[in-house]
């Protein structure tokens, strides 16, 4: 009896007690976790800054180990709060780099300053940053040679000008350096210059094309830009399929913007006399003709042995959606899956896909966490991410505590209900 008393006592102290115990419980596991996220976060913060430090180092495979290390971290999280008083100083170590560095170092620098830029978000330090820059980012294209380099430093100056620009001037200037890279007879050099590699040529179109999309909500005068539309358009006749594919956005944009369907009776912004608004548009007349017809044939490229499948189809989709948008004015829609079901990034005009291919392929794997978590990009696609469905792993843990405390009192309280029930059996009855 004595023995069957104290088990009874314990199991009724158990019952009065459990709630507080897994309550307690629960509230310990939360600030245990909030204690070694705060300690990942400080552990993370401590790697970030002995890069940091790295990037004054005398040897170079030191300052390219650090740069790896931070375009890794800035890739993969959108470390806001980190950058805010250290902006600069981080400019000035990554300028250094494009400046003295090897190949490879530039590279990662270049990526590095893009990516700060992207971090920063658009305001006052990513306008500080384009100040900055964009003539030493501009220096290092006129003066340099390496190709790689170049490519590297045209996609960085299309970030920081993208995000930074406040006006159309900003904006064509950084269009005009970029396109002396490009198609090197627009710039002051007259030397002969050895032709991009396919992949150098492929990125840096794509990238001047990212900035270019900029410059839709302004006035253009279609005079000006007959130079690129003639250099693109020729383009398409290059042996490498991802030159033509990158040529091929760029004239969507050209399409988008009206710029190959002047009439010769409206306004010209900067074009006053008749004569020259008929030549303008005779020669956008004519490079529309030619263009379609290279397109329909791109649109329906036979593909042969060896032929990367991916690619071709590729190039088939692209083509054939501007033929149907030249005739349609219909622009195809691209939805994006981010975080749960409910929750899509869509991009319905030229310009948007444009933005939207191009900053996929500079965030790289880090560009589902940056649409997720970024408000810049929220900004530039108009995009709120549905969070109800996606927590963090501290509020997962929290969420099964929670759920494991309610099941917890859930279970004693069926089981007081369950030995009141057999002890009713056994109360005398009335008679």
């Amino acid at each position: 009896m004595g023995k069957n008393h104290r088990r009874k006592a314990g199991l009724d102290q158990f019952d009065s007690s459990d709630a507080d115990s897994v309550s307690s419980v629960s509230t310990g596991l939360s600030e245990l976790t909030l204690g070694n996220e705060t300690e990942y976060v400080n552990s993370q913060e401590f790697e970030l800054e002995k890069y940091i430090d790295a990037l004054y180092e005398k040897r170079g495979s030191t300052r390219e180990k650090a740069l790896s290390g931070l375009v890794a971290a800035f890739e993969g999280q959108v470390l806001h709060t980190f950058v805010e008083n250290k902006y600069i100083t981080l400019l000035s170590q990554y300028i250094n780099s494009i400046k003295r560095g090897s190949t490879k170092e530039a590279c990662l620098a270049s990526r590095a300053i893009g990516l700060l830029a992207i971090t920063i978000g658009a305001g006052n330090g990513t306008r500080e940053l384009m100040e900055e820059s964009v003539s030493q980012l501009s220096q290092a294209l006129i003066t340099g040679s390496d190709a790689l380099k170049k490519s590297s430093v045209l996609e960085c100056l299309a970030v920081v000008t993208f995000i930074g620009a406040n006006d159309l001037s900003e904006t064509e200037l950084s269009l005009k350096t970029m396109w002396q890279v490009i198609y090197p007879k627009s710039g002051p050099n007259v030397a002969p210059v050895k032709k991009l590699p396919p992949a150098i040529l492929a990125a840096a179109v794509s990238a001047w094309s990212f900035l270019f999309t900029t410059i839709s909500s302004w006035r253009i005068n279609p005079d000006k830009w007959k130079e690129p539309i003639m250099f693109l358009s020729t383009l398409l006749e290059d042996n490498d399929r991802s030159v033509r594919i990158a040529a091929g956005e760029a004239i969507a944009i050209f399409f988008q913007l009206g710029l190959l369907d002047q009439n010769d009776h409206v306004e010209i912004d900067g074009v006053d006399h008749e004569d020259s608004k008929h030549r303008v548009f005779g020669y956008m007349q004519s490079m529309k003709a030619k263009i379609l017809y290279k397109a329909s044939e791109l649109s329906v490229e036979a593909g042969g042995k060896g032929t990367d499948k991916k690619n071709l189809n590729d190039q088939r989709d692209l083509f054939q959606k501007i033929l149907d948008y030249v005739q349609t004015g219909e622009c195809p829609e691209i939805s994006l899956k981010i975080s749960n079901k409910h929750s899509f990034l869509r991009a319905s005009t030229w310009t948007q896909i444009i933005q939207l291919n191009f900053l996929k392929r500079f965030l790289g794997k880090g560009f589902l966490k940056h649409a997720q978590d970024n408000e810049l990009l929220h900004d530039i696609f108009d995009f709120a991410p549905d969070k109800s469905g996606s927590l963090s792993s501290i509020e997962k843990k929290i969420s099964r505590s929670e759920c494991e405390k309610g099941r917890t009192q859930k279970m004693n309280k069926d089981r007081k209900l369950a030995r009141e029930r057999k002890q009713g059996q056994f109360l005398p009855q009335d008679e």
